[in-house]
């Protein structure tokens, strides 16, 4: 199971450092929530996606593309998953969006 740090979220090392227990935690709830269920794997990948494009954290919707189609999302699911987003989540979401795919999709 990808851990942040992992999908390219080096930010998350100085909370690792600073609170171990606390971060092992954290991944075992991750493991937890993106783990095939009522829902596969892939579609909560997409859903994180677009959180994340709305929120502005291009390294996020990078991240999360990827580990989406690792999971056998396809493009057109990403694009698709971001028009709702976008529309949903304003100019932010879409360059957001943009920019976090521009090195997957160049």
């Amino acid at each position: 199971m990808p851990q942040h740090e992992m999908q390219g979220f080096p930010f998350l090392s100085t909370m690792t450092r600073l609170d171990p227990a606390f971060m092992e935690q954290v991944r075992k709830t991750e493991a937890m929530v993106y783990s095939d269920g009522a829902l596969p794997r892939k579609f909560k990948l997409l859903l994180a996606m677009a959180f994340d494009s709305t929120h502005g954290a291009v390294s996020g919707v990078k991240s999360l593309a990827k580990a989406a189609m690792e999971a056998g999302a396809t493009k057109e699911e990403i694009a698709e998953v971001l028009r709702v987003a976008s529309y949903l989540g304003g100019a932010g979401a879409l360059y957001a969006a943009s920019q976090g795919l521009k090195e997957l999709f160049p």
